[in-house]
């Protein structure tokens, strides 16, 4: 696990080391181009710096161990590191609209050669740094949101690209805002499926593809168990699922509970990846909470 950490640290200092040279180049061939389109990929490569920096930040933070105020560690940090990265992002993408339809309004000359060159450099540092990033947990939000910018990114430098062509080909400028444009959908998707898939896991929603009544009827199939009733299963972080539950028992000798919890376990982990899980022994229900599941 050790290892594995530092290897992920290890690509996101790399990462941020090539990000943040290619943002200086183009926000000076931005400035010097006069390119919108050019600008806008320089905000999404921000963007990518403050996703990478926030995901860099939350993992190192995540490592710490619980005390005393914090018995879940700091683990979540990483779910508000993407949150605050979904909202930036849609923030940035609302500017260039802005921008966009300004420079419809008001065309302004752009310098194609420089602009490609450029945008030819951007390209290949970001199909770089998604080359570093390529092995992240996909199940890992905030390693998954900052590659996702990365690859975004190199999409919106192919745009850019494109857009130089037209421009040196054709003189034909309304291209510039329109790829701006194009761009600034670019992140709001991405920021839009980030800020949905955070919330959800702030809100204590189940984790991606598993459903209450699944993981009850597999409990349900372990032998000894009657019913099962106030299960709450949720993502405390990417990776960390915890379950907590209230589980009626048949009646049998108070040395079979062992074998009963361990089954329960085993099914958990092995059926769902489960592997936190506060599970409480009744010999009827209690009445509180839901009954999810009930042996017939």
């Amino acid at each position: 696990m050790h290892h594995h950490t530092l290897s992920t640290e290890q690509r996101f200092i790399l990462s941020l080391t090539l990000t943040g040279a290619i943002f200086l180049a183009e926000v000076v061939g931005g400035l010097w181009t006069g390119s919108l389109a050019l600008l806008s990929d320089a905000a999404h490569v921000f963007m990518d710096i403050f996703a990478l920096g926030m995901s860099y930040g939350a993992l190192r933070l995540a490592a710490l161990p619980p005390d005393d105020r914090h018995t879940y560690g700091f683990h979540r940090l990483q779910v508000l590191a993407a949150l605050a990265n979904g909202a930036t992002l849609l923030l940035v993408a609302f500017e260039i609209f802005r921008e966009a339809w300004e420079r419809f309004r008001n065309p302004a000359p752009v310098l194609a050669g420089p602009m490609l060159i450029v945008a030819v450099v951007g390209l290949a540092v970001n199909l770089i740094v998604a080359l570093v990033l390529r092995e992240h947990d996909h199940h890992d939000l905030n390693v998954r949101s900052a590659f996702l910018h990365v690859l975004g990114d190199a999409l919106a430098s192919l745009g850019v690209i494109g857009a130089g062509v037209v421009i040196l080909f054709t003189g034909w400028t309304v291209i510039d805002p329109l790829v701006s444009a194009a761009i600034g959908v670019i992140l709001l998707l991405g920021s839009g499926r980030v800020l949905r898939e955070s919330l959800h896991i702030l809100a204590e929603g189940m984790p991606e593809g598993l459903k209450a009544s699944q993981v009850a009827e597999a409990m349900r199939g372990v032998a000894g168990v009657v019913e099962v009733h106030d299960l709450h299963v949720w993502t405390v972080a990417p990776g960390y699922v915890a379950l907590s539950a209230h589980v009626v028992l048949a009646d049998q000798a108070l040395s079979q509970t062992q074998e009963v919890m361990a089954g329960l376990k085993r099914a958990l982990a092995d059926e769902f990846g489960i592997e936190h899980t506060t599970i409480q022994f009744e010999c009827e229900s209690c009445g509180q909470g839901a009954v999810v599941c009930v042996r017939p």
